[in-house]
C-alpha cells in the first residue's frame, strides 16, 4: 500500500528525510515486531512495559525494513517518521493497511472486570445457534472458521488485531465477538475498532498495581463505552452506579438492565439456582426500537446449561444482544439451554461420587459471585483449594483474602487450603513473599486453619483426599489453578472415581489452560 494511503489520519510530527518525495511509494507489511520485519515493510517502534521497541530500529533496518516510525529519531540510517504517540500510529497505519476491516461486519465488543469471556462465549453461541459465521477475540483465543490461535492477550496487539479481522473478513465472517480490556484501551490496542454493540457488565477492583489507581483503570476500562460511536448500542448494567453514569457519558444508544429490580429496560425474576444452573424469567420491560429492529416487552423463562450466578449475569447481555440483532427468543433459549460453559468460569469438571468445581476466583465480585452460588447450592460439605494470586502485588491480595474471609465465615468450608503453584507458574504469576505473608496474616487474624503448599500437583491430590460422597470441592485461583485440571483428572481415574473415562478424558485434554 502506498504510504500517503497508510498514514491517512496519521499525526505526523516531522520526519529526518523528505517525506513528500515517499508519499506514492508502496510498503508490503506494517509490523511492531522484527521477527515479522521483512523486505520493503515499516517497523513501527512501540514503548512496552517490559522493553523499548526503539532499541530494535537497527536491527529492523538490517532484516529488512526501510521505514521506522517513532516517538525518538534513533542514530540510524534509516528514514524514520516521528509522531507524538507510535502506539496510536500503529493502530491507524494498521486500520489503513487492513483497509478498516471492522467496518465490514458486525462487531461486539465486551469489557467487564469479571466475566468478560463467558460473556463473548455465550454471545458467540446464540449467534451459533442463528446460523451465523462467527469470529472470536478473546482470552481464551482468536476463533473463526478453521483458525484457532490461543490467546497470549485478551485484545491482541492493534496490527495484530487487524490482520486477524481482515483474515476474518476475506473469509465470510459476518459477526465479532471481542473482549476488551482495561490494558487494550489503556495502551490503543483497540483504537479504530468500529463497534456496533459495546458493553459494560460489571466494575471491581482490578489492575490497579497496573494502572495506577481504580480511577485511572475506570477511566480506561469505560473508553469503550465512552468513545462509542452515535450510531451503535451501549448495554450497560446500572445496577452499578459508576456503569449508570457513562449513560450520559456516551453518544451511543443507551440500553440498560438490572438484576435487582425492573425500574430499566430489561430485569429478571423467579431466579433459581439451587442446582448451580440458573433458572429465572426475563423481562423486557418496555417496548424498545433499536436502528430497524423493534424489541416488544415481553417476559419468558430461561433455562441455563452452565453454572453459577455469575452465568446467570454474563446470560442477561447474551440475551439482550440476541434480541437487537432479531433473533427469534426461542433461538436465544435454545442457546443458552445448551452452553455448557467456558473453562475455569465456575466449571464443574466433575460431577459423580462428589464435584469438583474450578473457577478463576480473580477478585472480589468474582469472588462474591462464585460464593452466592455455592451459597445457593445443595452439599454435604465445602472444600476450598486456592492458589494464591502471584504477581498482582499486596494490595489485591489483601482484598481477595478478606473478601475469602466474608464468605468463609458464613459458608464455614470443612477445610481450606491453599498452594503457590510453584511446580506450574511462570516467573511473571511467581508469589512474592509479600504477597504469600498478606494471605496468611489475614487467615491467622481470624483464626481460619490454612495449610499451604508450595506444588499444585501435592495441593490437588491431598484436598481430594479429604472428599466423601456429595461434598464439593472448589478449585479456586487464577494462573496458579490453570493445570488443576490434570492433576485431578490422573487421580480420579487412578482412584476409578470416572464412570465415562472417555468423555471425561477428553474434555480435560481439550482445554486451552
Amino acid at each position: 500500500m502506498r504510504l500517503k494511503n497508510l498514514l491517512k489520519d496519521v499525526e505526523v510530527l516531522d520526519s529526518n528525510f523528505d517525506l513528500d518525495l515517499f508519499l506514492d511509494k508502496d510498503y508490503k507489511l506494517v509490523t511492531h515486531h522484527t521477527d515479522d520485519v521483512c523486505e520493503e515493510s515499516i517497523f513501527v517502534a512501540i514503548k512496552g512495559y517490559v522493553t523499548d521497541g526503539h532499541k530494535f530500529v537497527k536491527k529492523a533496518k538490517e532484516l529488512g525494513a526501510s521505514l521506522c516510525v517513532v516517538e525518538d529519531y534513533q542514530d540510524v540510517n534509516i528514514n524514520q517518521i516521528r509522531v507524538k504517540n507510535s502506539r496510536i500510529a500503529l493502530a491507524d497505519i494498521s486500520n489503513n493497511f487492513y483497509n478498516e476491516p471492522s467496518k465490514k461486519m458486525n462487531m461486539i465488543g465486551i469489557t467487564a472486570t469479571n466475566g468478560k469471556t463467558t460473556t463473548a462465549f455465550m454471545v458467540e453461541s446464540v449467534l451459533k445457534e442463528d446460523k451465523r459465521n462467527t469470529g472470536m477475540i478473546g482470552t481464551v483465543f482468536t476463533r473463526y472458521r478453521d483458525v484457532m490461535i490461543p490467546s497470549i492477550l485478551t485484545t491482541p496487539e492493534s496490527v495484530v488485531l487487524q490482520r486477524y479481522l481482515d483474515d476474518m473478513s476475506k473469509k465470510g465472517i459476518t459477526d465479532v465477538v471481542m473482549e476488551v480490556s482495561s490494558s487494550a484501551q489503556e495502551l490503543y490496542r483497540n483504537r479504530d475498532i468500529d463497534f456496533d454493540f459495546v458493553t459494560f457488565n460489571n466494575l471491581g477492583r482490578e489492575h490497579i498495581d497496573q494502572h495506577g489507581s481504580f480511577e485511572n483503570y475506570f477511566r480506561y476500562k469505560s473508553r469503550l463505552i465512552r468513545h462509542a460511536k452515535e450510531d451503535a448500542v451501549a448495554i450497560l448494567n446500572f445496577d452499578s452506579d459508576m456503569i449508570k453514569d457513562l449513560a450520559s457519558k456516551t453518544k451511543a444508544q443507551v440500553l440498560s438492565y438490572s438484576l435487582k429490580n425492573m425500574d430499566n429496560d430489561f430485569g429478571l425474576t423467579d431466579l433459581d439456582l439451587s442446582t448451580g444452573k440458573g433458572e429465572f424469567t426475563f423481562h423486557v420491560n418496555r417496548d424498545i426500537k433499536i436502528n430497524n429492529t423493534e424489541i416488544k416487552k415481553q417476559s419468558f423463562k430461561i433455562e441455563l446449561g452452565s453454572v453459577g450466578y455469575s452465568s446467570v449475569m454474563n446470560s442477561i447481555v447474551a440475551i439482550i444482544i440476541g434480541l437487537c440483532l432479531n433473533i427469534s427468543t426461542d433461538t436465544i433459549k435454545r442457546a443458552l439451554k445448551n452452553f455448557a460453559g467456558v473453562e475455569r468460569r465456575f466449571e464443574l469438571i466433575y460431577d459423580e461420587k462428589f464435584k469438583i468445581l474450578d473457577d478463576h476466583f480473580a477478585n472480589e465480585n468474582n469472588i462474591d459471585a462464585t460464593m452466592k452460588t455455592l451459597k445457593e447450592m445443595d452439599y454435604s460439605n465445602l472444600n476450598i483449594l486456592y492458589a494464591i494470586r502471584g504477581g498482582r502485588g499486596v494490595e489485591v491480595n489483601r482484598e481477595i483474602a478478606e473478601k475469602m474471609v466474608y464468605w468463609i465465615k458464613k459458608l464455614k468450608p470443612k477445610r481450606l487450603t491453599a498452594t503457590l503453584s510453584k511446580d506450574v507458574v511462570t516467573w511473571k504469576d511467581e508469589v512474592s513473599d509479600n504477597e504469600l505473608n498478606i494471605f496468611k496474616n489475614i487467615m491467622a487474624e481470624n483464626n481460619i486453619e490454612c495449610k499451604i503448599f508450595e506444588n499444585l500437583d501435592e495441593a490437588v491430590n491431598d484436598s481430594i483426599n479429604y472428599l466423601s460422597d456429595d461434598d464439593i470441592l472448589l478449585l479456586a485461583g487464577c494462573q496458579g489453578m490453570d493445570k488443576a485440571a490434570k492433576f485431578v483428572k490422573s487421580r480420579l481415574l487412578s482412584d476409578n472415581l470416572v464412570t465415562d473415562v472417555e468423555i471425561f478424558s477428553k474434555r480435560i485434554d481439550q482445554r486451552i489452560c
